[in-house]
């Protein structure tokens, strides 16, 4: 299994930005975003299920949205009203059975 995530870069907060994970298969029990800042733990930060329900970390809800396109298995994470406490590096992640799979991250920094 092979996850691409791409679509990070820099933007000034309070702006907006989307993230993609392409996947090379589908099939996943859930798909995942997670965020890693320096010095600091990797944490989940939204989660979609095969059936399609949705789940955010706090500090994101309202802010950020999950979604998914089935036909070209891929997951999106809209991320709107960014804070300069979104900067971090963004990991998608997918579950199959009870194993993870990463994709290898793409940086967000979010600076005026």
């Amino acid at each position: 299994v092979q996850l691409q995530a791409s679509g990070g870069g820099l933007v000034q907060p309070g702006g907006s930005l989307r993230l993609s994970c392409a996947a090379s298969r589908r099939g996943f029990k859930s798909t995942a975003w997670y965020r890693q800042a320096p010095g600091e733990q990797r944490e989940w930060v939204a989660r979609i299920t095969a059936g399609g329900d949705t789940d955010y970390a706090d500090s994101v809800k309202g802010r950020f949205t999950i979604s998914r396109d089935i036909s070209k298995n891929a997951v999106y994470l809209q991320m709107s009203s960014l804070k300069p406490e979104d900067a971090a590096k963004y990991y998608c992640n997918a579950v199959i059975g009870s194993t993870n799979f990463w994709g290898q991250g793409t940086l967000v920094t979010v600076s005026s």
